[in-house]
């Protein structure tokens, strides 16, 4: 039987997730309230007044409409490839034999240590030499092989406690490479999965650099609420009306699949009861 944790310990957690939740209502309250009321603190309640000024006036001068379909569109593509090509190669890096498979999986891995501003310089000498900037795949195919590194290191830690018995069961039931993975593996994966996708959901969608840099057109919110701050207004409503529009989608999502997401690490073998 699971005792039950101590008052203390629930005390120390109520007072954390306070603190954590803070800046979240600071940055709610600026965006509701005049700025003549919040430049010396959010917290002050000298005069109280709420308006949606900073509200209309970020949707009326920013197209938001179109970078808000240019950031679901970039998310989900790259979240989508990612899905689908992490865990055919994970697959292959775990049960399949091929030459330099060990060196292949140590160059991937080894990309957890390179810094994303490593490459943008390359990239962008190689996008302009093939006339692929202000193209959308010119961010897609950075997002989704920078995330192999961890990806493929999460679905084949999954993978390293996958039944073997069910892999032999359908090599001598017949079936090939292509068809264990299609049959056997993947629906027994879905939990590492889809914490592959949300966490690359999470981090296409707020990502600034790449988009910035090669996109001309067609921007996402990131690049587009960045311009909100002002050369010589601070505009800190206008910047927490633009907080809120850039993590409400991702915080929905995470909301909606967080039991996936969670699942992924109490599943402890393929199989099926």
């Amino acid at each position: 039987m699971i005792g039950r944790s101590p008052r203390w310990a629930v005390y120390i957690m109520a007072v954390v997730g306070f603190i954590w939740i803070i800046p979240i209502i600071g940055i709610v309250v600026m965006s509701i309230r005049p700025m003549s009321e919040t430049m010396l603190g959010w917290w002050r309640l000298d005069e109280v007044s709420f308006t949606l000024s900073a509200w209309k006036r970020v949707w009326g001068e920013y197209e938001l409409g179109n970078a808000f379909w240019s950031t679901a569109r970039l998310a989900g593509i790259s979240t989508v490839l990612t899905m689908l090509m992490t865990p055919a190669a994970a697959y292959a890096f775990h049960f399949l034999k091929f030459r330099f498979r060990r060196l292949l999986l140590i160059i991937i891995i080894n990309a957890f240590v390179l810094p994303q501003q490593v490459v943008i310089i390359p990239l962008f000498r190689l996008w302009r030499d093939l006339g692929m900037i202000d193209n959308i795949a010119a961010v897609v195919i950075p997002y989704v092989g920078m995330s192999f590194a961890w990806s493929i290191f999460l679905v084949k830690n999954f993978l390293e406690d996958f039944p073997k018995e069910l892999i032999e069961a359908s090599r001598i039931d017949g079936c090939g490479p292509i068809s264990t993975f299609r049959h056997v593996v993947l629906p027994n994966a879905l939990s590492p999965i889809f914490a592959v996708g949300i966490l690359q959901f999470l981090w296409t969608w707020n990502a600034l650099l790449l988009p910035m840099l090669y996109l001309r057109n067609d921007l996402p919110l990131p690049v587009v609420l960045a311009s909100v701050s002002g050369s010589y207004d601070p505009n800190w409503d206008l910047k927490a009306v633009a907080a809120i529009i850039t993590t409400s989608v991702p915080l929905v999502i995470f909301m909606i699949f967080q039991r996936q997401f969670a699942a992924g690490s109490q599943v402890n073998s393929g199989g099926k009861e």
